[in-house]
């Protein structure tokens, strides 16, 4: 084997970019010189002239070349060049922003000054892999200053809070079009449920709620539809977010899931008339609790379960009153007004079968991924306004959805079981297939045309 030991990281980089692909590299030898020297402790992976930043360098700068070769038609030191129209010019310098660090380059140029490069355009100061760590990072939960703290700290890469905040705001267009995307003409079930940001107003900071949506599909597939701000919600709000999914294609909801909403059943019913409000369950048990003390919590939830799993209305009423006489009711009259006052919007739940009250029961479809949310935003103090906390939250789903999907692929390969790795969107609804039959027989004509 060739000695190395005296050859630095720049070197051995453009040895190995240019031997091509993989198994070129492995096969000319060039993979095990870079191993020797990385296992005898003289070569550098990273840091600022470390083999990793350097091979960046190599790569771009030969791939630079090959654009301008074809630009003017005729290799590097090619004896045609001299009758050539346009020839090479030298170079001059740039530094680039990598995912490895700042990387100096040369970057050719023409004589004509015709030679647009396009794998590092002009103006660019960054390679797209550092702009989708600091998204990522920022979708993470890290603020802008953390990330520029972080890229110092570890790659070496000085960018201002600035630049980082105007690249996480290229993804603006992203949201827009994903919060007016087509959605489907029915979603069967409909779960909606709010997390609490706090958002700076003038010169105070306010708390507001971030109501997210999800629809689960026909075929039991959740999506999250999307994600309104409101600082008080009231009949004039939620009539505009029903009117945004009409009329990005909406035209039915059977049952919608949601914590006592104020105003909300009204415009349900406005935008669809024939839509059921459902109250959740486990709110509603929680909405109770929130009056007992902690010692007297288990046996009070142990008091309601038979009015929830009561198989009529008139067998709730009955668990209902009494709970309200027994100790524990004597004891929280409050807990048993809590029952009462929602009991309009509970008793739907009790018309349906087992198998579709298992999926109305709670709105932890949307909990699940909540729960992920507040960790993200806790540490962020607060928002300079709604669009960047709808900026925050939409790429938070993104990126928990992403680490899922991968969870699920490792899964996948190993042959181990998949289920409870969903989150929310693409998810499939358990026991789907058996609550559609039910649902069918309640809405036959509202869900047979839509399952030709």
């Amino acid at each position: 084997m060739t000695d190395t030991r005296k050859l630095d990281a720049g070197t051995l980089a453009q040895r190995v970019a240019a031997v091509g692909d993989v198994e070129a590299l492995k096969s000319s030898g060039a993979f095990d010189e870079v191993m020797e020297q990385i296992d005898s402790g003289t070569l550098e992976i990273d840091g600022k002239n470390g083999f990793l930043g350097q091979m960046i360098k190599a790569v771009l700068e030969r791939g630079l070349q090959a654009e301008l070769t074809a630009e003017l038609g005729y290799e590097k030191g090619d004896a045609g060049a001299r009758l050539a129209a346009n020839s090479r010019n030298g170079s001059y310098p740039k530094t680039v922003a990598t995912i490895a660090g700042d990387v100096e380059l040369a970057i050719p140029r023409d004589r004509a000054g015709s030679f647009v490069p396009q794998l590092v355009p002009r103006g660019t100061r960054r390679t797209g892999g550092l702009d989708d760590m600091i998204i990522s990072l920022y979708a993470g939960g890290m603020t802008v200053r953390d990330i520029a703290h972080h890229l110092e700290a570890t790659i070496g890469t000085e960018l201002s809070r600035e630049t980082i905040s105007k690249i996480t705001d290229e993804v603006l267009d992203e949201v827009m079009a994903w919060q007016s995307w087509p959605l489907e003409p029915i979603y069967p079930i409909m779960y909606l449920d709010a997390i609490v940001v706090k958002i700076r107003d003038g010169h105070h900071v306010k708390n507001k709620a971030a109501h997210i949506a999800i629809g689960v599909d026909l075929e039991g597939i959740k999506h999250v539809l999307g994600i309104w701000i409101q600082e008080t919600e009231g009949a004039k709000f939620w009539a505009g977010v029903c009117s945004e999914l009409a009329n990005r294609g909406v035209k039915d909801v059977l049952i919608v899931c949601c914590d006592g909403l104020t105003g909300f059943p009204d415009a349900i019913q406005a935008t669809w008339a024939s839509a059921t409000v459902q109250t959740c369950v486990v709110h509603l048990i929680r909405a109770a609790n929130r009056f007992v003390s902690y010692g007297d919590r288990k046996q009070v939830s142990a008091c309601l379960r038979p009015i929830y799993t009561a198989p009529t209305i008139e067998a709730a009423l009955t668990a209902r009153e009494d709970f309200a006489a027994s100790a524990m009711g004597q004891k929280y009259p409050a807990a048993v007004k809590t029952w009462e006052s929602a009991w309009e919007q509970f008793i739907p739940f009790l018309a349906y079968p087992p198998a579709l009250r298992k999926i109305i029961y709670t709105t932890n479809a949307i909990e699940s991924l909540n729960y992920q949310l507040r960790k993200i935003i806790k540490n962020r103090g607060h928002f300079p306004n709604d669009q960047a906390a709808v900026k925050l939250l939409w790429l938070s789903i993104c990126n928990i959805e992403d680490k899922r999907a991968r969870e699920r692929m490792k899964k996948r390969k190993t042959g181990k079981d998949t289920q409870g790795v969903h989150l929310v969107e693409g998810a499939s609804t358990t026991g789907w297939n058996q609550a559609l039959g039910h649902l069918v027989m309640i809405y036959p004509e509202r869900l047979n045309a839509h399952l030709k």
